[in-house]
């Protein structure tokens, strides 16, 4: 609006001429307009809402430069507040979404309100990514300015409403104490080499009522590039077949369109999805590997590319198609380990699991039961035939049904969503315990301290135990073979687990009767029999040397325990062993007085105190399991690596392949005794460490003595489901598969081959 003179009062000059008096006039009305004006201009500046810097310090990295933003510099908690991490990446590098594809991994940030406002939050709200392919690779990944919001809701401390109570002033919920944002995040930019970085960032916000800031846009533009729901309906057949169907897709409407799963390791990422529109729907077809299953449904970013090159993100679910079951085989005529095996396949797997079964019977895990196979086969030349074939048909039993029960909990526990692997149970130190306590038992009965279980009948006549023992002998030998697994029992184990329900269990009896053909041969086979040494005093002597090894198998798990849960386990642990010591001699002296003397009372007496000695043992068993909580809470103990030795992690494995270095990994547990002879033989010794050197390879060891999801899985990618594994990835080549059992020059001979 013009601005009109104000009527002024001037002193009067009769001296000056009637022209300066007006040019006087004329400035002093300009002047104070002017004033006004600037006035004005404050006051309403004052009023209006200003957009501030909501962005903290930045944190410089040598390939990204990091900032923690938020849409509001004020903040009252009456509305969640949208904070986000800001990455400004360097051309030519990439950073990574939630599923990062064939390699990489996703960014993670977790951040925290503290001050007036508290509250917490990591789950970010991923904006689609882009496409980007590595030879036969593919990963999902951001580039440039990279924007990753998170919703952040807040609440009012206890000390600011304690404030707010107390207070008289009837202040609103916009004053009060500020806050402060802190954020760690951390994240993985690659280019030709992958490096992880991470940062700390701060960034404090007044009180007040929540009004946009100059970083808006950014979020605007995020918000924009994030996938909304979507509007369609989705089937995934077992071939693969992904079917997006609505009335408004047409091949007018939709030139191209991909899909990316939220989660790794479902579909082969890297292949062509061929997609095909026809009106009403919209066709991709995806490459299942063995970890989809028919039954599962598959979530992820549905992305429909119009003629004018505008992309329109959709998040979506494609449900399992109607009639496809579990174990259907797909479409199309090919078979996958997630769903059916062949003919073929399943007698290969067979075949593989006789093999492995009866070489488990050479490898140091089964050494403890060498003791009572021993003193088995050395009673069968003076048994009858017919004894000793309902022997080795007991043991048998015993071998297969326990191997029957294992495998079907393997599969019962993989039908529940867990991931256990052969040799599970070694991984809880309750069940260490009582094996420990078992073995213990045994060599005290071999030594003579008590005749619970005997094993031999003197010089003459036949042995005195029941057909029960040799059961029981069949059932030890699996127990205790379980640590490890034997060459070819990878390949049948993972087939096992994969494929249907009888097919499986199948392949476990088939393991069984490996681990049991040598005893059924050689009762099978009268004149094997025949030829072992007679029986005589040699036995009783042969019995108590034997107990010494099941002794050395009782150090060993204790050890195994101290790894698993500390120096209370091992309290526990052998505390239990006094008490088991003390029920045995108590129960080996009745015994002898009722042979000497025929006392009942004074045996019933005996009797009585052994077996408190045995409750009070297991009385120890709910402070094992409260022991076995406490360590799986807090962080697992692990013995330590010998030099030139690291850790293994998914993120490392994946960050050194994709810098082109050569990797072995070692995957092995405290409780798999041919994992450490493979350590102490072939991996840690100077040859072999100064080929890695040498040759610039890095070892990863993996230490599965506590359950570790992750080394499940890397084990579960490679058709393993038990230690030893250890692997080769050269810097250029597909990955080596090592043997189950190394020598020195097995391992270098090796890694000379797949570097020439």
């Amino acid at each position: 609006m013009p601005c009109r003179a104000l009527p002024c009062s001037v002193p009067p000059d009769q001296t000056a001429a009637p022209r300066t008096r007006a040019v006087l006039r004329s400035l002093w009305a300009a002047g104070a307009c002017a004033l006004l004006a600037a006035v004005t201009m404050v006051a309403a500046g004052a009023c209006l809402p200003q957009a501030q810097a909501a962005e903290s310090a930045a944190v410089s990295t040598e390939h990204s430069v990091a900032t923690l933003i938020t849409n509001s510099d004020t903040a009252d908690g009456s509305t969640p507040l949208r904070v986000a991490l800001r990455l400004k990446l360097q051309p030519g590098w990439h950073t990574y979404w939630q599923n990062p594809g064939d390699a990489g991994e996703a960014t993670a940030v977790t951040i925290t309100a503290e001050g007036g406002l508290t509250g917490k939050t990591d789950a970010i709200q991923w904006p689609t990514p882009q496409r980007i392919r590595d030879a036969s690779l593919m990963s999902y990944a951001y580039t440039g300015d990279v924007v990753l919001p998170l919703s952040l809701s807040l609440h009012a401390a206890k000390e600011a409403a304690s404030a707010e109570k107390t207070s008289a002033t009837g202040a609103d919920s916009g004053t009060g104490a500020p806050t402060t944002l802190k954020a760690h995040a951390s994240w993985l930019v690659c280019a030709s080499v992958c490096v992880p970085e991470e940062a700390d960032l701060s960034l404090p916000l007044a009180a007040g009522a929540p009004h946009p800031s100059a970083q808006t846009p950014l979020f605007e533009a995020a918000t924009q590039t994030t996938p909304v729901p979507s509007p369609y309906t989705a089937t995934l057949a077992a071939d693969g077949t992904l079917r997006v169907s609505g009335q408004d897709l047409s091949p007018r409407a939709v030139k191209e369109a991909w899909f990316m799963p939220d989660k790794p390791g479902l579909i082969d990422q890297a292949a062509p999805q061929n997609e095909a529109v026809q009106n009403g729907a919209v066709e991709l077809h995806l490459k299942r590997l063995p970890d989809l299953a028919s039954t599962q449904s598959l979530s992820g970013i549905l992305v429909l590319k119009d003629a004018a090159g505008s992309e329109h993100a959709l998040y979506q679910t494609a449900k399992p198609a109607p009639g496809d079951a579990a174990g259907t085989p797909p479409r199309g005529g090919s078979t996958t380990a997630a769903t059916s095996l062949t003919q073929a396949g399943f007698g290969q797997q067979v075949v593989f699991a006789f093999l492995g079964g009866l070489i488990l019977n050479l490898m140091p895990c089964v050494f403890p039961i060498l003791a009572m196979k021993a003193l088995s086969v050395a009673k069968l030349g003076k048994a009858e035939r017919r004894t000793q074939i309902t022997s080795a048909g007991c043991y048998a039993l015993g071998v297969m049904v326990t191997f029957l029960a294992l495998g079907g909990l393997m599969m019962a526990l993989r039908v529940a969503g867990a991931a256990e692997g052969w040799g599970f149970q070694f991984q809880s130190p309750v069940f260490v315990t009582l094996i420990t306590w078992l073995l213990f038992g045994m060599a005290l009965n071999l030594l003579g301290v008590f005749e619970f279980m005997p094993v031999s009948g003197g010089v003459s006549g036949t042995p005195k135990h029941g057909h029960w023992h040799d059961v029981l002998t069949g059932i030890l030998a699996v127990v205790v073979a379980t640590p490890c697994t034997a060459p070819f029992m990878g390949v049948a184990i993972a087939g096992a687990l994969s494929g249907p329900p009888v097919a499986g269990l199948a392949v476990f009896a088939a393991m069984g009767l490996g681990l049991a053909a040598p005893y059924l041969l050689l009762t099978a086979i009268p004149g094997l029999a025949a030829r072992m040494p007679r029986p005589g005093p040699w036995m009783q002597y042969l019995r108590q040397f034997l107990a010494f090894p099941l002794l050395g198998s009782c150090v060993w798990l204790l050890w195994v325990a101290a790894l698993e849960g500390g120096a209370s386990v091992v309290l526990l642990l052998a505390t239990g062993m006094v008490l088991l010591s003390f029920a045995a001699w108590l129960y080996g002296v009745a015994q002898t007085r009722l042979i000497q003397q025929g006392h009942t009372r004074t045996n019933a007496a005996l009797h009585g105190l052994a077996l408190l000695g045995l409750l009070g043992a297991l009385a120890l068993i709910p402070a094992l399991l409260h022991q076995q909580g406490s360590a799986a809470a807090s962080s697992p103990q692990t013995s330590a690596l010998p030099k030139g030795v690291e850790p293994f992690s998914t993120a490392r494995f994946e960050a050194l392949k994709a810098a082109g270095k050569p990797v072995f990994v070692d995957m092995t547990a405290a409780w798999c005794i041919t994992c450490l002879v493979n350590e102490r033989v072939a991996l840690d010794v100077p040859a072999t460490q100064q080929a890695f050197a040498k040759q610039g390879i890095t070892v990863l060891r993996g230490d599965w003595t506590n359950h570790d999801p992750a080394i499940s899985a890397f084990l579960k990618e490679r058709g393993r489901d038990g230690v030893p594994l250890y692997i080769y990835s050269p810097a250029h080549g597909p990955e080596v598969t090592l043997p189950q059992i190394l020598t020195p020059g097995l391992v270098i001979s090796t890694l000379e081959n797949q570097t020439k």
